[in-house]
């Protein structure tokens, strides 16, 4: 959505920025009136910190599964309200949104799982420990029961980003060699989602990357344009 992100309190005077605070409430005085002096810019990034720590303090109190739904709704919080435009520019798509990707859906397996393995339960812990600092477990280190998990996460992640990239960008502004890429890009995602994320794990690493080279090549690095499309021709031939 387009906003202006410069406020003024139309009670005290204030001025503050929403691209900081994420509200239109006064710092000052708490005021909801107040008025846009700036102009209208695409954002979508919201003000939200991804802390698990609560969750994780309460592992000697909880059970696995109690641990794992807080630990879904803390994602799922966070998720709903990240974007990837900022003040109208376009954020990279980070670990931290990637790690909360694959927790929320790590949880929501191990919620259900009434015969949780203990590899699965150990993959599941490490991501609490480590997945707010933006830590990506290896792919080799990946259960086999959960792979599912990380490529559905992970085509979830970039189907969002895909989306706030198009709002950040037309295709009145692309080339055709970046409007291909784009699309692309949609063409893995939607082939990964109907596989329910049964890829490769290195396969869903590797769209990460590509993803993030096209979105350098969109902001006019050429040769990273070239390497995303390199990346992405190339997973038409991954398992």
């Amino acid at each position: 959505m387009k906003i202006r992100g410069e406020r003024e309190c139309t009670e005290c005077g204030t001025r503050w920025s929403y691209y900081e605070t994420g509200s239109v409430g006064c710092p000052a005085c708490g005021s909801l009136q107040s008025v846009g002096v700036d102009e209208r810019t695409e954002h979508t990034d919201l003000q939200v910190e991804f802390d698990l720590t609560e969750v994780r303090n309460a592992i000697d109190e909880l059970t696995t599964d109690e641990l794992a739904d807080r630990a879904r709704e803390n994602c799922r919080e966070y998720v709903r309200r990240r974007g990837f435009v900022s003040a109208g520019d376009l954020r990279d798509l980070d670990d931290s949104y990637l790690a909360a990707r694959e927790l929320l859906h790590v949880a929501d397996i191990v919620r259900r799982d009434i015969d949780l393995e203990d590899d699965e339960e150990y993959y599941f812990f490490s991501l609490l420990r480590d997945a707010d600092d933006g830590e990506r477990t290896p792919a080799a280190e990946i259960p086999a029961t959960l792979r599912s998990a990380r490529g559905l996460a992970y085509a979830n992640a970039i189907r969002d980003y895909r989306r706030d990239l198009r709002t950040w960008t037309t295709d009145d502004d692309l080339t055709a060699a970046e409007r291909s890429a784009v699309e692309m890009l949609g063409e893995h995602v939607t082939r990964i989602r109907m596989l329910d994320g049964d890829v490769d794990p290195r396969t869903a690493d590797r769209l990460v990357d590509a993803t993030r080279d096209l979105a350098n090549g969109l902001r006019g690095d050429e040769l990273a344009l070239t390497q995303a499309r390199d990346r992405l021709e190339d997973l038409e031939f991954a398992p």
